[in-house]
């Protein structure tokens, strides 16, 4: 029922910025929590952060936790994550994922998910 894009990705050196945003059709996501995930070469795919339907109650891995913000714009129909101090562990494919479940740190909890955009940090 919603289609997710991401955007944003892309090369930085470490210790810089970059900000994903991923863009949802339709009027509706104001009802999904959102989240964010990312997945390394020969990882698995791991939480990053997620964001209840309002936008006012967040929750962080500790891998993330005062580098990386997520916020929503439900007007804009977007989830950000702005990603700040990168390192070049945060090197993967970037995903974000949406719910209409509470938010949550397991994946198999979304059942929406976009294309994924793709961030290189360098040493």
């Amino acid at each position: 029922q919603v289609q997710l894009v991401e955007s944003g990705g892309g090369l930085v050196q470490t210790g810089g910025s970059l900000r994903l945003s991923c863009a949802a059709s339709g009027r509706t996501f104001s009802s999904y929590a959102m989240g964010w995930f990312r997945q390394a070469p020969a990882k698995e795919r791991e939480f990053v952060a997620a964001i209840n339907r309002s936008g006012d109650s967040t929750d962080y891995a500790d891998s993330v936790k005062g580098r990386f913000t997520i916020s929503r714009d439900n007007a804009k129909n977007t989830v950000y994550l702005q990603m700040n101090s990168l390192k070049p562990e945060d090197t993967a494919v970037y995903y974000c994922a949406a719910t209409l479940m509470v938010p949550n740190r397991a994946a198999s909890r979304y059942g929406y998910w976009g294309q994924g955009t793709q961030v290189t940090v360098s040493s």
